[in-house]
């Protein structure tokens, strides 16, 4: 092997050296944010991947790096195919290729715990979506109810003084129904003394006015029943 073709197989090998450091690094920070991650589920806190492109941007980079070791490895199996390479030479190459098919293992593994965390917080977040929707719709449904609900009892607030109100122009209505009889009947009483026919029709007067007295009683009654009945409901 000539001193150029030594030299083109240093570059290769510091070169390989050098992806792998920047590789492992990356790699054991990526594999702690995964980590982190772990352990806030397993606290069973609240993932925090959403609105943050850190992930992707380190995927971006260590996907780089894998690439440009796989190239420099590629350089290296066909250098020592193409020269006469030694045993120790083909040794050192087959050793970067499984170093690098170890990261490419470890980095797809920690992409595949982060796709599941972030899976998780994409389920987390639709069901709490929905569990807010529900209750707003809840919330909602339930201040049309009480809002029904009063504009019923105003309703029946209103119809009760209504009849009330009937109820007392009523009866003051037959309070002066009753003094404009009894004035009349005390007239009446006074000629019946002295004309006997008129004494029986003061009868059949008394007879109408009870009459009268009852129908009058029995609306009263009416009116009171139909307020206990209202104030029930």
């Amino acid at each position: 092997m000539t001193f150029n073709s030594s030299s083109r197989w240093d570059d290769l090998r510091k070169k390989a050296r050098s992806l792998e450091n920047e590789l492992d690094q990356k790699l054991v920070a990526f594999s702690k944010l995964g980590n982190s991650f772990t352990h806030n589920m397993d606290r069973d806190t609240a993932p925090m991947l959403s609105g943050d492109n850190i992930f992707e941007t380190m995927e971006g980079e260590i996907d780089e790096t894998l690439t440009n070791l796989a190239s420099v490895n590629s350089e290296m199996s066909d250098f020592t195919t193409a020269t006469t390479s030694s045993a120790s030479m083909r040794h050192t190459s087959q050793r970067h290729r499984d170093i690098l098919q170890d990261y490419i293992q470890e980095f797809s593994k920690t992409k595949t715990n982060i796709q599941a965390f972030r899976d998780r917080e994409d389920l987390l977040g639709s069901v709490q979506q929905d569990i807010n929707s529900y209750k707003s719709g809840l919330n909602n449904r339930k201040q049309d109810y009480f809002i029904k609900e009063n504009e019923k009892i105003m309703g029946v607030g209103s119809l009760t003084d209504d009849a009330i109100s009937i109820a007392m122009a009523t009866k003051e209505n037959l309070y002066n129904q009753k003094g404009l009889l009894t004035g009349i009947t005390s007239k009446m009483n006074q000629a019946a003394n002295k004309f006997p026919l008129i004494g029986s029709l003061v009868n059949k007067i008394n007879i109408r006015k009870r009459r009268d007295s009852i129908i009058i009683g029995g609306v009263i009654t009416g009116c009171v029943i139909i307020l206990f009945l209202m104030s029930g409901n």
